[in-house]
């Protein structure tokens, strides 16, 4: 029965076995061609020939072949004469079709690594010879080409990555206690950040329990299924994320609208090497190929299960996998760890105001929550207009602001409430790359938040925030005074000539810094310790631009400085009646 499957491709519509063994060729490793007719199979067979694994083309006149690899003993008898012989036939077209599979996915890997190397090549060479000649401009923008190259050659090898842990088993997955609903506002604004189209619907039930999720693998599988959604689906076309309970496990979907793959695909759609037939709507959007194995990987390490349902041809498709559900008690018991947690280092004050702006509201809602039950008083909004009104009138002791807002730019806004207030602000944002984080301290932020962040990390930055260096319960109740500056601490005012000065929270926690020891000289060291607070990613380079920021809101010198001296190599000093000068810089 296995021989008539292996060589049933071969028959003809009326062919017979006897007729196929007249016809059939075979084709050995060495070139050799004889037909069954032309073979002397018993002789071969009495003179004791071994075979080892070598590779058979069995073909037919008309061109159609089939390839196995054959196998062949021969059992002696106590005489030495052969018995009999052991033959062994395995068909090799699975392995062929996957050998294909791999040779099309190595040339995927070598185009897709090609396209930005060439890119990357060609912007560095321009540099390099036309540096001198090119526009600022034209310059920035032949640096962003690179930067962005470079992340697209380092999301394939993060792909590639994946898949070979997840065919060894090494997958790292860490599941916790998580928010469904906040997992999946990460992996929108994620999707949305890298460039994905805003036609995304989210429905979920209000009492969605919480899921044992690895946050960081989670919010990657769905945003690869949005990806693939918008790859296979018009521009217009909406895009659904759903949500139900089924115990013991939420199922979350991602649905389009007008899929073009058949339903006789779906079973292969999570396959390794394996891309749905004809072409994706959208090109610019096309990938590795390999988002949907990782999914199944991530979700199956998570112990469950993912799947894809169609009704057919330009009907749509949904995705849908499921977690495990939290037990209540347990989900509560975590809640209240991470509660105890935070309360333990909190300021005491049960009012302290915090003013959260973003513009999703399924991550203002997993904030207020979060910090009304670690004893904080938050304000929320997701307006930008009303954030001048509310600084006036909540006068909050912390902002948390994200950087991406609708028509708004996160970074100006922050700017406008440093010009107008003292109070630290810790920006959020899916953005990730160092470059932003380093635009968002540049602009005054204490700290820096990349979604998705767990409860314990939020209440702990924002305790950090809120007891750090601009809370300071030391500093002097008397105004400092250094000729025409002046200090008051307790007002957090800044004065020159009785002008006041807007400084931002760290501009303002340097220069106090300096002023609590007036003439000693502080390291950059020191100073990023105390003004920026401690194991943060602040170099000197940053603290000699802060400085130079805050000289000239002071209308200080560096060439001849009156208030703030450096030492070369050292840091920096505040100074005394009759300082001397430093070194310039």
């Amino acid at each position: 029965r296995e021989a008539r499957r292996i060589v049933g491709a071969l028959l003809g519509p009326d062919g017979s076995a006897e007729q196929l063994l007249e016809e059939i060729t075979f084709r050995r490793a060495d070139g050799r061609e004889i037909s069954l007719r032309q073979f002397p199979l018993i002789k071969a067979l009495r003179s004791g020939e071994t075979v080892r694994a070598e590779e058979i083309a069995l073909q037919v006149p008309d061109g159609r072949s089939v390839a196995v690899l054959v196998n062949a003993t021969p059992i002696y008898s106590q005489e030495g004469d052969v018995d009999s012989f052991v033959v062994t036939a395995q068909d090799l077209t699975a392995l062929e079709d996957l050998e294909r599979l791999r040779a099309g996915f190595l040339a995927m890997v070598s185009h897709e690594l090609r396209a930005p190397l060439t890119s990357i090549k060609g912007s560095a060479t321009t540099l390099r010879e036309s540096l001198s000649k090119l526009d600022p401009a034209e310059a920035v923008q032949l640096i962003g080409i690179i930067e962005e190259q470079a992340n697209r050659m380092s999301d394939l090898i993060s792909d590639l990555l994946d898949v070979a842990r997840i065919e060894t088993g090494t997958l790292p997955v860490v599941p916790a206690p998580s928010v469904a609903s906040s997992l999946v506002d990460e992996a929108r604004q994620a999707f949305l950040s890298g460039g994905g189209r805003g036609n995304i619907s989210i429905d979920l039930p209000p009492d969605l329990p919480w899921v044992m999720a690895d946050r960081r693998r989670i919010v990657q599988v769905i945003t690869n299924l949005l990806q693939n959604a918008a790859e296979y689906s018009h521009e217009s076309a909406p895009i659904q994320i759903s949500a139900t309970v089924e115990v013991p496990h939420v199922a979350i979907s991602v649905t389009d609208q007008d899929r073009r793959v058949s339903a006789e695909f779906l079973p292969h759609l999570f396959r390794k090497f394996s891309r749905p037939e004809g072409e994706s709507v959208n090109r610019e959007m096309e990938g590795t190929g390999l988002g949907l194995a990782i999914c199944k990987g991530v979700v199956e390490a998570h112990g469950g299960r993912i799947w894809a349902e169609s009704d057919g041809p330009g009907l749509g498709t949904r995705f849908t996998f499921t977690l495990p559900a939290v037990d209540p008690a347990e989900s509560g018991s975590a809640t209240g760890r991470a509660n105890h947690y935070s309360r333990r280092g909190s300021t005491g004050d049960d009012r302290t105001r915090i003013l959260v702006v973003d513009g999703d509201p399924q991550t203002l809602r997993y904030v207020q929550q979060t910090l009304s039950e670690a004893g904080y008083a938050p304000t929320v909004t997701g307006d930008p207009e009303e954030v001048a009104r509310l600084m006036e009138e909540v006068k909050p002791h912390l902002v948390l602001l994200d950087l991406m807002l609708p028509e708004t730019d996160g970074i100006e806004l922050m700017k406008d409430i440093l010009s107008t207030s003292q109070v630290p602000v810790i920006s959020l944002s899916a953005y990730g790359r160092d470059e932003v984080i380093a635009q968002a301290f540049r602009s005054g932020a204490m700290d820096y938040m990349v979604k998705p962040f767990s409860p314990t990390e939020l209440v702990a930055r924002t305790r950090a925030a809120l007891n750090g260096p601009s809370y300071r319960q030391s500093e002097p109740a008397e105004p400092f005074i250094l000729g025409d500056l002046s200090i008051d601490y307790g007002q957090r005012l800044v004065s020159v000539s009785g002008r006041r000065i807007r400084l931002t929270a760290t501009e303002h926690n340097l220069l106090v810094e300096l002023s609590l020891e007036p003439g000693r000289v502080l390291s950059h060291g020191q100073l990023v310790r105390r003004a920026w607070g401690p194991g943060r990613p602040v170099g000197p380079a940053a603290v000699r631009t802060m400085v130079k920021r805050l000289r000239g809101k002071l209308g200080d010198d560096a060439q001849r400085p009156t208030y703030i001296f450096s030492e070369s190599r050292v840091g920096y000093r505040l100074g005394t009646t009759g300082s001397p000068l430093s070194t310039p810089e």
